[in-house]
């Protein structure tokens, strides 16, 4: 079960890595009583073995001993243990005193038949758990490329990007893996500082191609002459070709597009079906609500274009930008995330925070009020800094 306070936050903190036993592949290592079964089989097997009448030894139980050890061992260690479960085997068939034998039986025609079989079942073991020593190797070399490209996507952000403060926060659902469907970027630029929030329709590797054709996308077109509508309408046509490419007719994105003008210190937001934004000012907390949009990939089925709403951003200010992985956290109880009274129990009527303060708040009592994540959380926190 993962903490989701072991995200990837502000500055580059990563979350800390599993527990490995191959340095050069990075292979989690096995819980530690699956390790331990094969001893706690055989103890089992010799404290019953006395108490069973000769008709039916318990040692013959023996012979799945091989198949147990190929659930946490590599293929050398299963060998062994069958050359030993043979070998103990034919130790407890020859003395008299087992199951209350008073001769031995090491030769008999039905022991000899069990050593056959322990034989055949622990070179069955042994090339099952040669499979799946390969088959956990392929699957850290794929989620390795995956977390490797999810890295360089989701690159670590500056705390200062032009005229603002950043913080960010990204905590993937799928436990010990940077791999999840949510986005974030900002860029300064001579418009202004334009940031992007998102979450992908879909999970895994597909979600991962999206992410990047998203960024891909905003980056480049970010710089480009017009407002923030034309990056949105370049955005939308772009999901309409990963779509048509994939091909999917569901593919969407929910996000959110923004930009901060300095000057005239506002900030424009354009929502495509995203959570709304949580504006922390003069120690308050508040939802910036607005004309909501279809999500992108699906501007298509839309009645009319997108609709930018304006809000003032002053310094001491912070803009909270999240996806629905973080309000839809549930406790115990089945109760979501409580995102805005929480930050008003912590900023309300105090001085106005950073935007890293704000992210490393979330970052430490999502996991007092979430064991587990559902789904990836993405928070994305910006704030004036006043120097123009």
């Amino acid at each position: 079960m993962r903490r989701p306070g072991h995200g990837t936050a502000a500055h580059g903190t990563r979350r800390e890595a599993p527990r490995l036993n191959d340095g050069r592949l990075g292979i989690p290592s096995p819980p530690a009583w699956m390790r331990w079964l094969p001893v706690f089989y055989v103890a089992v097997i010799l404290a019953v073995e006395p108490l069973t009448p000769v008709e039916w030894p318990v040692s013959f139980l023996l012979i799945a001993l091989p198949v147990v050890a190929a659930f946490s061992h590599g293929p050398v260690a299963v060998a062994a243990i069958t050359v030993f479960t043979v070998t103990f085997e034919g130790v407890l068939a020859g003395t008299p005193c087992c199951a209350g034998r008073s001769v031995g039986y090491l030769w008999d025609r039905h022991y000899v038949a069990i050593y056959v079989a322990t034989a055949l079942v622990g070179a069955l073991g042994t090339a099952l758990a040669a499979y799946r020593k390969r088959q956990e190797v392929h699957l850290m070399h794929a989620s390795s490329v995956a977390e490797a490209l999810m890295r360089t996507l989701l690159r670590p952000l500056p705390h200062e990007v032009g005229h603002v403060l950043v913080a960010a926060l990204y905590c993937p659902a799928e436990a010990g893996t940077m791999i999840g469907g949510d986005l974030f970027d900002i860029r300064a630029t001579r418009h202004g500082e334009r940031a992007i929030i998102g979450d992908v329709r879909g999970k895994g590797l597909q979600a991962v191609r999206t992410v990047a054709d998203v960024l891909g996308s905003f980056r480049q077109t970010v710089y480009d002459p017009g407002d923030l509508l034309v990056v949105a309408n370049r955005l939308e046509n772009r999901m309409a070709s990963e779509a048509a490419d994939i091909p999917d007719d569901e593919l969407f994105v929910t996000a959110a597009l923004i930009e901060y003008d300095p000057v005239a210190h506002r900030v424009t937001i354009v929502n495509f079906g995203h959570i709304e934004p949580v504006l922390i000012s003069g120690g308050e907390v508040t939802t910036l609500t607005g004309t909501p949009c279809l999500p992108l990939g699906l501007g298509t089925l839309a009645d009319a274009p997108p609709v930018a709403a304006e809000y003032r951003l002053l310094r001491g200010d912070v803009l909270l930008m999240c996806t629905d992985g973080l309000i839809e956290a549930r406790d115990a109880d089945g109760n979501f995330y409580p995102l805005l009274s929480r930050l008003r129990d912590r900023f309300a009527g105090r001085p106005a925070p950073d935007p890293l303060d704000v992210v490393s708040f979330l970052n430490t009592d999502l996991p007092r009020h979430a064991q587990t994540l559902h789904d990836d959380v993405a928070v994305l926190a910006i704030a004036p800094h006043g120097r123009l």
